[in-house]
């Protein structure tokens, strides 16, 4: 007896995806394929996406410039480091270099990627 339950549920089950996913599915993909429309797009998006150009060149260039001032301040902070001998302060002094030159540097490279 129990097995004519077991098969009844699985019967339902099988009949429920027949009788109701199926076609709740074919109706779905039926409505999204005919719901679509044409879009005529301007021709210049300039105009769109000038605003954006402009503040991203001007994001690049205050990177740039702070990076310029990080990397002298740090040059000079190396040199009297090295004057005095000081290797935790020339330690920091280099790695603010390095980052002064990254910094200056991005715009070159976002430019050379295409950005």
């Amino acid at each position: 007896m129990r097995e004519n339950k077991k098969n009844s549920v699985v019967s339902r089950g099988k009949d429920f995806g027949r009788k109701v996913v199926v076609p709740s599915l074919s109706g779905a993909v039926f409505t999204m394929s005919h719901m679509t429309s044409v879009v005529y797009a301007a021709g210049d998006t300039s105009a769109v996406t000038k605003p954006l150009d402009n503040l991203k060149t001007l994001i690049i260039a205050v990177i740039g410039a702070v990076g310029v001032i990080i990397l002298a301040k740090n040059v000079m902070e190396f040199a009297q480091a090295y004057q005095q001998q000081d290797s935790s302060t020339m330690n920091s002094a280099l790695k603010g270099i390095v980052a002064g030159i990254m910094m200056a540097g991005i715009s070159s490279v976002l430019s050379f990627l295409g950005f």
